[in-house]
């Protein structure tokens, strides 16, 4: 992993902001098209917030395409669907995932976030990765060819002068700012999630298990025989800020509050929790009209993954199409050269990329809507919607967005 003196400069061809899921999986589908990229990393190692990581067919096919796919899938359970349980009136309905008789073998799974992250990490240059770089700023200048240069300074004080950047910096992405987007707004829900750990094993099904309350959605799935992801979704308090990142805060306040009126093998899965995996924050997303219209790109510059659309999380597809990015804009930029080259593929990327996203985001915002029903006029309304037409019917025409298929990439020799 490299690292540079304060205050040094250098010029990279492609620079990848970000060293999360989506910026890793770019820069392998840029490798597997030939293109080699410098990534800037924030952190001192590769670190994914967050458990575990929901990877549906749209995902497994995005992995294949990456060369992947393989290493991850004999490891993780098949997810044939799921229970939800409505507290209030004792009622369970069954939902079915999307693909979960896939003939290729691409069924949904849950899969611990770090083993999705050091798989695709392993198959690109260690010496690729710039650690301990956070981006302070951006600008442009005019290079020696009459090119335009993106100018990325860095906190420590070191310029890195690229022909080409792509932002995967997440959810309050520099680069994002830099290019106009309009920050990611706030859903009015939170959640907290971990990973419980059963070195005897768990015995339970490979489903998800849903609860419902007045204002409350907890569940678990398995990923494994010994590991059960959990989550708690609810309306945002102030208690979200207050315990930023302290485990043990986070921990003491879902078995004394949040989980008190859930079943108590949900309170188990707390108790088994390992603190590092537990997060609580608040849900983001961009409106899909600011994806749809937004720029997302200016010259030889763009973003992906929660930089471009950040969404909730009540499909599961966030890091899904960030992976359908990643070969998206890599097969946009195979046969890229010049920068003229560059700057109209970024473009293609960005048209194809816009509605798929959009879409995703909607259909995201709406099912978490539905699914909490816990607060506004419409209450009544929308729960008589999710009780009786939510999961019945549209939770599974919704599902079929994870059918997508990104394609495949362009057979180049790697660099």
């Amino acid at each position: 992993m490299v690292g540079a003196t304060a205050g040094a400069e250098r010029v990279e061809e492609m620079v990848i902001v970000g060293g999360g899921i989506a910026g890793i999986a770019t820069a392998l589908a840029l490798k597997r098209v030939g293109k080699g990229c410098l990534i800037l990393e924030r952190w001192h190692e590769l670190r994914e917030s967050g458990a575990a990581v929901g990877i549906q067919p749209n995902a497994w096919r995005a992995l294949n395409a990456l060369g992947i796919a393989n290493k991850l899938i004999p490891n993780y359970g098949i997810l044939q669907g799921g229970n939800v349980r409505n507290l209030e009136t004792g009622t369970v309905q069954r939902v079915v995932f999307a693909g979960s008789s896939d003939r290729e073998g691409y069924e949904a799974r849950v899969v611990h976030r770090k083993a999705l992250l050091e798989a695709l990490a392993e198959e690109i240059p260690p010496e690729s990765i710039r650690f301990c770089s956070k981006l302070a700023s951006i600008r442009t200048e005019v290079g020696p060819d009459s090119s335009n240069i993106t100018v990325l300074q860095l906190e420590d004080g070191d310029i890195i002068k690229a022909k080409a950047v792509i932002g995967c910096d997440g959810l309050h992405s520099v680069v994002a700012q830099w290019l106009g987007l309009a920050p990611p707004r706030h859903s009015g829900r939170s959640a907290v999630r971990g990973l419980a750990v059963f070195p005897e094993g768990h015995g339970l099904n490979h489903e998800v298990q849903t609860f419902l309350t007045a204002d409350k959605r907890g569940g678990f799935t398995p990923l494994n025989d010994h590991d059960v992801y959990w989550f708690i979704v609810h309306l945002t308090t102030p208690k979200v800020k207050e315990m930023g990142r302290h485990p043990e805060l986070i921990q003491r306040e879902v078995l004394l509050n949040l989980a008190v009126d859930l079943p108590p093998k949900l309170t188990e899965m707390v108790n088994h929790t390992v603190p590092s995996s537990l997060t609580w924050d608040p849900l983001m997303f961009r409106a899909p009209w600011q994806v749809l219209f937004g720029r997302a790109h200016r010259g030889c510059v763009t973003v992906a993954g929660d930089a471009f659309h950040p969404t909730t999380p009540d499909l599961g597809q966030g890091a899904c199409v960030a992976l359908e990015d990643a070969v998206v804009l890599a097969r946009c930029l195979a046969r890229a050269e010049s920068p003229k080259e560059v700057e109209e593929s970024m473009e293609r990327y960005v048209a194809e990329r816009r509605w798929r996203v959009a879409g995703i985001i909607t259909a995201s915002y709406f099912s978490g809507s539905v699914q909490q029903a816990s607060a506004g006029v419409w209450t009544r309304v929308v729960r008589l919607v999710r009780d009786f037409l939510f999961y019945r019917f549209i939770f599974t025409w919704i599902s079929g967005l994870a059918r997508f298929d990104c394609g495949s990439l362009p057979r180049v020799e790697e660099k």
